[in-house]
């Protein structure tokens, strides 16, 4: 039996069954990131005595419960895990270490989850390559000359790679779904508000989700299982029971209503994913699914409309990080100079560009004509989406427009922005929507097909994805 193979599911049951300890399972795991993770660079740091020492200590407990018991998780390094340094990628907050759990790190552990280490992202989740991380860049593990997309490029390396059987990332605009295509593994960004962002180091207040990333469907959705829920830490959780979220699982498809896009052929997508959801769709009929046609108008203002909201956003956020209290510590004769050599130092290219961005958005003069309207823009991508799904289950479209692509291949902001063209609208929304991997592979890739579910809807979002995945 390898271990590294198996799935959440499985290796918590054989734990259970004391088939196998606690600690032979996160042994293995260990070994297989000191053997290749020197290569992949998924992770920032690793936590060996920590992860052993909670291991042995969950064998020798008589009552095994919890469905993460004995498992090892990664955490995306903008998520706060006590004891861990936590950096976001950032040179900016080099030496944080951080003095509390997330919530759903504590909710992962109150499970019996295992944290073994913090995986490498985009700088402050800024990015859709994990080339923008201040420390290195994290490679694609199916082939290490391609990007394993981002920001949670990292968390999702980690998976793929078999360092972890599951992760934690966190999506603002499809940083989760774009590097779990990238990566040929399942990845979930959960409705807005049903997981508590406390803990999670901010980037866009109204948009971040954290979210699993997992081998397959049945894992990522006992995750959410378990970090799901209110928090009173996160006012913007909502007040709502947490179901089961495996008990449809293998319902299928049969007589759901599944909408494409009308819209879709105004789109340059690459012929292997256009083949990819085209095949999707018919295998989607040969399960019994009735697909229906639906438009979504104003997909097309999607991308501006985020590059401006985001952004903003980011700007308030990340005012907070001066070299004062934690992190790089600046030089100068004046409080001025000290915050400006702090930011130049600590702050990279493309996170100095959105604050930039963000900061004209927001500026006098400026506000009604760029984040005012980006606002209202962001209403009209909602009623889109509402008027479709009183039609349509759900929808079904490419993760994204293109199969994995070579470090330094994308030469502008742009055409590293346009990776996201089919996860921005969603996140808009605040909407649920999942990755699986499907298709017939190309240099040893798959396409990543999205489904996106009603707000709040995400045991029909396993359900449905569940079915493509198990034929995929």
């Amino acid at each position: 039996m390898e271990i590294t193979k198996l799935g959440i599911k499985e290796i918590s049951h054989l734990i259970k069954k004391k088939e196998v300890s606690a600690k032979e399972v996160v042994s293995s795991y260990l070994d297989e990131i000191h053997n290749k993770d020197s290569l992949v660079k998924a992770f920032l740091s690793v936590n060996e005595d920590e992860a052993l020492r909670i291991a042995e200590q969950l064998d020798n407990e008589n009552n095994k419960t919890g469905l993460l018991f004995g498992v090892p998780f990664a955490i995306k390094d903008n998520i706060n895990v006590f004891g861990f340094e936590t950096t976001a990628g950032s040179k900016i907050l080099k030496g944080y270490i951080a003095p509390y759990d997330a919530t759903v790190v504590k909710k992962i552990r109150n499970h019996g989850g295992i944290i073994i280490g913090k995986t490498n992202p985009d700088e402050f989740a800024m990015g859709s390559s994990t080339e923008n991380s201040a420390f290195f860049p994290t490679k694609n593990p199916i082939n290490h000359d391609y990007v394993p997309g981002g920001s949670s490029g990292g968390s999702a390396a980690s998976v793929s790679g078999g360092f972890v059987p599951g992760s934690l990332g966190s999506d603002t605009g499809g940083s989760i779904r774009q590097p779990a295509a990238f990566c040929n593994v399942v990845g979930l960004k959960p409705t807005y508000g049903r997981v508590s962002r406390y803990g999670l180091i901010a980037f866009g207040s109204s948009l971040d989700c954290i979210g699993p990333i997992t081998k397959n469907v049945e894992d990522a959705a006992i995750m959410l299982n378990v970090i799901a829920g209110f928090d009173e830490n996160d006012e913007t959780t909502a007040i709502m029971k947490v179901p089961d979220y495996t008990e449809r699982l293998k319902d299928g498809v049969k007589n759901v209503k599944i909408g494409v896009l009308k819209e879709i052929k105004d789109f340059d997508i690459e012929s292997s994913v256009l083949n990819a959801l085209n095949k999707a769709v018919s295998k989607l009929i040969d399960l019994g699914a009735e697909i229906v046609e639906v438009s979504i108008p104003h997909l097309k203002y999607a991308l501006p409309t985020y590059y401006i909201i985001a952004p903003s956003e980011a700007s308030a956020n990340l005012s907070r990080f001066d070299g004062v209290r934690y992190g790089l510590e600046g030089e100068g004769l004046n409080l001025r100079d000290f915050y400006e050599n702090t930011r130049t130092e600590g702050f990279g290219r493309e996170v100095k560009r959105r604050i930039l961005i963000g900061t004209f958005a927001l500026s006098e003069g400026y506000y009604d004509a760029y984040y005012l309207k980006a606002s209202r823009v962001r209403r009209l991508i909602e009623q889109d989406f509402e008027k479709a799904f009183s039609v349509v289950e759900s929808i079904l479209l490419p993760t994204t427009p293109t199969l994995p692509f070579k470090f330094g291949e994308k030469k502008s902001p742009l055409e590293m922005y346009m990776s996201d063209i089919f996860t921005i609208p969603v996140s808009l929304a605040g909407l649920p929507a999942i990755s699986v991997p499907f298709g017939e592979t190309h240099n040893g890739f798959r396409a990543g097909m999205q489904f996106i579910g009603k707000w709040f809807d995400e045991i029909q979002l396993f359900q449905y994805s569940n079915a493509l995945f198990e034929e995929g």
